[in-house]
């Protein structure tokens, strides 16, 4: 049965969400779910662990032999992203009950425990498959699931956000499909690793340079890279919780690891930031994002719009470390994308049990909420000290790779931006520190109590993974280094 296990990765879930339907009731198709997200992170965590142990595993299915048969193909980056999204979807899960009882009707409950499922499905399969076109079928199954789960949210503004990030959604789908259709009109192929070999073959063309733009736009609105990120603030805003928690950890993750995918497995480092320059592009663009993001998060009034926005601030620094095109730039990204999963869905997951208790997401609400929900707001502090870059939590680790990489390179000036980025982090991650530990609660105010303990169970666990990986980083840099010299060649 094991070494089926990449296939069952993906059916299991698959086959599972269409059974939460047929449950209909909520509690029976959370139970169902919750057994489901636990063993696709067994797998997740297994696959991971035999290929650090045996190397790269490849997985024909139909017993059709790449390249003409569809191939799964597991190596260190995409077992990374497949532990983080399935640990997220099960964190995530398990913290769901109280907080979709308050944000969605009890009606919808069955309805969004199986969209769950096929998000979840689809974000695995696009980290596991090794076709392009597959992992597009994917791409569309986890986004279609999205749009749902974002439409659930109790405000009206919900259906709107989910409209518009359908808009954007489909728009960088349709770059990425004829992108894949015209590299696969020059090629004939599928396969990733077949694809990089016949494109060596093919070389510089006009097709396959309008096919590489196609991609990479298409791909830069999936992940929501400054200046294409206008869906993300309202997706993340307005959708319930539990959702804004499991996108903002997973989604644009996993379409960051698809654009390194596509940039140093299909197409080769050699071609994107040597014949396209693309690190003349994505270095500007990067640190762009990281303060753009951080300064209009500062003055956000809505927690998790503000949340959102340091979001866009943080994929900033993945792709800073992508433009570097050393070892260590690389590492530093996708360290920083396991670690801002981590981080970002604690803080979510505080946010969304500061909302089920006060009712709201404004700031001005969480007012005296430091000595009323001490557990929660103290989660709250130690996640933002990580989403900062304190010493210890798994945001230094990751803006230290960056500044060493930029050290490395001679480029002290993004170095210093690095850091003084960071600063930005503590101006509004302060603001809701002073707001919940040094304001008064208003008068008439309900006295709010601590969320249910399934709620903290699920919140603590991040906010310790975040100490932990912070303290102890053998497994995830040792996963990311290694990752990001398969990547690039070993070459720094």
């Amino acid at each position: 049965m094991s070494e089926h296990l990449p296939i069952l990765q993906i059916v299991i879930p698959l086959i599972s969400a269409p059974v939460c339907l047929l449950l209909r009731r909520g509690p029976l198709s959370w139970g169902f779910a919750m057994g489901v997200s636990a063993a696709t992170l067994f797998m997740a965590f297994t696959l991971l662990m035999r290929v650090v142990d045996g190397g790269t595993i490849s997985y024909e299915l139909g017993s059709w032999a790449p390249p003409w048969g569809i191939e799964y193909r597991i190596d260190l980056i995409n077992s990374f992203v497949m532990l983080l999204v399935s640990t997220i979807g099960a964190v995530v899960l398990f913290y769901a009950p109280p907080s979709v009882a308050k944000e969605i009707p009890s009606e919808k409950h069955y309805l969004f425990y199986t969209a769950y499922l096929l998000c979840l499905t689809g974000l695995l399969g696009v980290a596991i498959t090794g076709d392009v076109f597959n992992l597009f079928v994917f791409l569309e199954i986890s986004a279609l699931s999205s749009y749902v789960l974002i439409s659930l949210g109790s405000d009206r503004r919900a259906l709107t956000a989910a409209y518009q990030y359908l808009v954007v959604g489909t728009l960088g789908a349709t770059f990425i499909v004829i992108g894949i259709g015209l590299i696969y009109g020059v090629t004939g192929t599928l396969n990733m690793a077949d694809l990089h070999d016949r494109l060596d073959v093919v070389g510089v063309n006009r097709t396959v340079l309008v096919a590489f733009a196609f991609l990479t736009v298409g791909m830069s609105l999936k992940l929501a890279l400054f200046p294409l990120h206008l869906w993300l603030p309202n997706a993340y805003t307005y959708a319930p919780s539990v959702v804004t928690a499991f996108l903002a950890s997973t989604a644009t993750k996993v379409s960051i690891y698809v654009f390194l995918r596509f940039v140093f497995t299909v197409f080769g480092r050699d071609f994107a930031f040597g014949a396209m320059h693309l690190d003349a592009i994505l270095l500007p663009l990067a640190l762009i994002g990281i303060f753009a993001g951080s300064i209009v998060a500062v003055f956000q009034t809505n927690i998790k719009r503000m949340l959102a926005y340091s979001s866009i601030a943080q994929i900033g620094y993945m792709m800073l470390g992508i433009s570097f095109l050393s070892v260590t730039g690389l590492t530093g990204g996708i360290v920083h994308l396991f670690n801002h999963g981590m981080m970002k869905g604690a803080l979510f997951l505080c946010v969304g049990s500061l909302v089920l208790r006060s009712g709201s997401a404004n700031l001005e609400d969480f007012r005296g909420l430091g000595k009323r929900m001490p557990l929660t707001m103290a989660a709250f502090v130690l996640a933002g000290l990580s989403l900062i870059g304190v010493p210890l939590t798994v945001g230094f680790v990751s803006k230290w790779y960056l500044v060493l990489a930029a050290l490395e390179l001679g480029l002290w000036p993004v170095a210093v931006l690095i850091l003084l980025a960071s600063l930005l982090a503590v101006a509004y991650i302060w603001r809701v520190v002073e707001v919940a530990y040094f304001q008064e609660a208003p008068e008439g105010a309900p006295e709010p109590k601590e969320a249910p303990a399934m709620m903290q169970v699920a919140t603590w666990a991040l906010v310790a993974a975040t100490i932990y990986f912070g303290i102890s980083t053998t497994m995830t840099v040792g996963v990311a280094r290694k990752a990001a010299e398969a990547l690039i060649g070993g070459t720094s």
